[in-house]
């Protein structure tokens, strides 16, 4: 069996505070592994969750279970502070040294957790002031995980010794391939006593003196002047919109900070191939700044989970890969995702259809993805997770699931050298702003009260995204995310710009330039209307945008009720409608490309586009049903020269493409129907990895329900 050298606990002082950016001294070596020669394909696996009796002679036969099933990569030990050190300076190693060894020895590769993100008994017994103090001033309780104030010097203080202890124990096993700090971080809204002072060091820091933060907040308006940083106002019942969007920085600032931290700390100890990655959790987060944080890891990793059944369009993985591949334009990893059902009652059990645990896995490599890992590899006997499903049930024997998987990793084993390290290049992109999403969430603009609301609010930033995203992945349009920090947008051909609701004048001249040389933007409502402190600007609106806009607005209202569009202009039937918002726009030397059929309304455009040097900026003025979005995209992408026979595939297929790293083409086509689909291939002749089967130029593919096709041209 393995044995690594064990570090020796060195006492240390209780660093009066572990500061909230930690220097490490030396210079770690960069990662610098070799490339993998095939896809990484597993799953999170608990030995430790087994029923006691259970656990001594489980591993071998999980571990023959794995072998037969051609399983490559386990993901271990991010759940259990407890077990790793069971009383406050006794580290245990033996329990995890054994499922390493035996992985090892299978020829499984392991990649380590950093177990930060539930903390022990112990610990909070010992310094309850750890956790995280809500906004709501509700007394903070154990029980929960990722309830700890991220930067409480008490908990950075355990959290440094044990990642220390860890990585010095594992770096120089050669089993151990890279790892993960902490899961699914997040900033848990904490409002504790050093999250209040340090955003108050924050703030002299960006605003020098409380005058000029009067000034930038408005903070004249209610008399709210801050007179002194010492008489700074806590969060809890702020209501400036520039303390409130300056908080929501902060908290994302806290979150880079913690993860970067966590990582200069593993880079101190780790071999120069074992590589550092987080699992984000997937979705558009308020509180994390992915891209900031990306810059401290040397791979990127998500956990997206999907609809199953009827509900798997391939949507979300594709979404997730879009975003997460974007952030260091790099293939990512996929650290967690459906194995069976999943869900923390019994309310939502919809196992996946018989080829859906497949398809899953290719369209995850269809966008970037160099691994894919599910949660996990066996049912939990008890706990909040019993009904979020392994492949594994609960009874631990083979079953239909691991019959899919086996075919699978067998299949990967097989095509993987042609599938990994797969470079997607990608002509349009879409703009996302945190800042923008939190700031709209501060001022809303779909009723959600009584009064003239005409239903729950289901518009926001997010549905906005989502919207856009959804319709570039149904025009088989591939589709990166650019970010307001990147330098230039100048390698895409369409930039999609939604609710811009906070930019700096600068982030605006970038974009109207890039219209002036060429590009073609789709811009939303609401854009431009605030600057980088959420204060409105005090032109006329679109501000800065406008000579690029071709328009200008000074008034703009609430919709009671849906509005259709004059003339259906996009020729959507019963979905030619508008909700929510609207914008009084003037043209000046725009053109309207679709008017309100209303009395009042109908005098303003719903939808403009301008010419602006040798581009041109589309804008929606109001929010557009999900079949007229979809049409004012693809009408945008015709004007840039952006579809072909792409666009003629069946509904229900997806096409994704990239270069390998042999240097051929691939394309991937993936089914999302329980329906078979014949359609034209209309790229170079080629071979179907899966099939062996040639594929002729301009010649039929039929897909199986919910099959795939991987072509690869000659």
């Amino acid at each position: 069996m393995y044995t690594p050298r064990i570090l020796k606990i060195v006492p240390i002082l209780f660093l009066a505070a572990i500061p909230t950016s930690i220097a490490i001294a030396q210079s770690p070596q960069p990662y610098s592994a070799a490339p993998w020669e095939n896809v990484l394909y597993g799953a999170a696996y608990y030995n430790e969750y087994m029923p006691a009796d259970l656990q001594p002679g489980r591993l071998d036969k999980d571990i023959a279970l794995m072998k037969q099933a051609d399983i490559s990569v386990v993901r271990m030990g991010e759940s259990t502070w407890s077990l790793w050190e069971p009383e406050d300076g006794r580290f245990e190693y033996a329990w995890m040294d054994r499922v390493v060894d035996a992985m090892g020895k299978a020829g499984i590769k392991v990649i380590l957790g950093t177990p930060t993100y539930s903390i022990p008994t112990w610990m909070y017994h010992e310094h309850p002031e750890v956790l995280a103090e809500p906004l709501t001033g509700t007394k903070p309780s154990y029980g929960m995980r990722q309830n700890m104030d991220i930067t409480s010097p008490t908990f950075r203080f355990y959290a440094q010794r044990l990642i220390r202890n860890l990585v010095e124990h594992y770096k120089n096993n050669p089993y151990v391939i890279g790892w993960q700090v902490d899961n699914e971080t997040g900033s848990y809204n904490a409002n504790n006593s050093e999250v209040f002072t340090g955003f108050v060091d924050h703030l002299k820091q960006k605003f020098g003196t409380t005058d000029n933060l009067n000034k930038v907040w408005f903070l004249n308006y209610w008399g709210e002047d801050v007179d002194g940083w010492e008489n700074m106002p806590p969060r809890q019942n702020a209501t400036s919109t520039g303390y409130k969007l300056e908080w929501s920085r902060w908290q994302q600032m806290r979150v880079t900070d913690y993860l970067s931290w966590q990582a200069a700390l593993v880079r101190e100890y780790r071999r120069p191939d074992q590589f550092v990655t987080q699992d984000f959790s997937d979705a558009v987060h308020r509180d994390v700044n992915e891209f900031e944080v990306a810059k401290a890891l040397d791979i990127v990793s998500v956990n997206p989970y999907h609809g199953t059944q009827d509900h798997m369009d391939g949507e979300i993985e594709a979404q997730a890969g879009d975003y997460y591949r974007s952030l260091k334009h790099a293939n990512y990893l996929v650290t967690e995702t459906n194995a069976q059902t999943t869900y923390w009652a019994s309310t939502f059990q919809y196992p996946p259809y018989d080829g859906q645990l497949r398809l899953d896995v290719y369209s995850h490599l269809s966008s970037g993805a160099n691994m894919v890992e599910y949660w996990h590899w066996h049912s939990i006997h008890s706990g909040q997770e019993t009904y979020w499903k392994g492949i594994l049930s609960h009874d631990l024997e083979p079953n239909r699931p691991y019959a899919e998987v086996s075919r699978t990793a067998h299949e990967l084993q097989k095509i993987g050298p042609h599938l990994i390290d797969l470079k997607i290049t990608n002509q349009v992109a879409i703009l996302h702003s945190v800042d923008s999403l939190n700031a709209i969430d501060f001022m809303p603009f779909a009723s959600t009260g009584p009064r003239w609301a005409f239903g729950p609010a289901s518009a926001d930033y997010s549905s906005l995204l989502n919207q856009i995203h959804t319709a570039l992945y149904n025009l088989n349009v591939g589709t990166d995310f650019v970010f307001p920090e990147d330098p230039d947008f100048s390698k895409y051909k369409v930039l999609i710009v939604p609710m811009l609701y906070i930019a700096a004048d600068a982030l605006l001249q970038k974009i109207s330039d890039f219209v002036k040389g060429g590009g073609h933007v789709l811009m939303t409502f609401k854009s431009g209307f605030a600057n980088e402190n959420s204060a409105v600007r005090w032109v006329r609106a679109p501000g800065p945008l406008r000579e690029a806009a071709g328009f200008s607005y000074q008034e703009f209202s609430n919709l009671e009720k849906p509005l259709a569009l004059k003339d259906d202009p996009f020729h959507v039937g019963e979905e030619n409608k508008v909700s929510y918002w609207a914008e009084f726009l003037m043209p000046e030397h725009a053109k309207a490309l679709a008017y309100y059929d209303h009395p009042f309304f109908g005098k303003w455009p719903a939808i403009t586009e301008n010419n602006y040097g040798s581009g041109t900026l589309t804008y929606e003025g109001t929010y557009l049903t999900d079949a007229l979005q979809k049409a004012v995209v693809e009408q945008v992408l015709k004007e840039a020269n952006l579809t072909g026979p792409d666009q003629q595939l069946p509904t229900p297929v997806h096409v994704k493409h990239g270069i390998n790293r042999m240097g051929k083409q691939l394309h991937y086509y993936l089914n999302y129907s329980s329906d078979p689909q014949t359609f034209t291939y209309f790229y170079k002749a080629g071979t179907d990895l899966l099939t062996n089967n040639a594929i002729a130029a301009s010649g039929k593919i039929t897909l199986q329900p919910w099959d795939v096709a991987i072509v690869e041209e000659k």
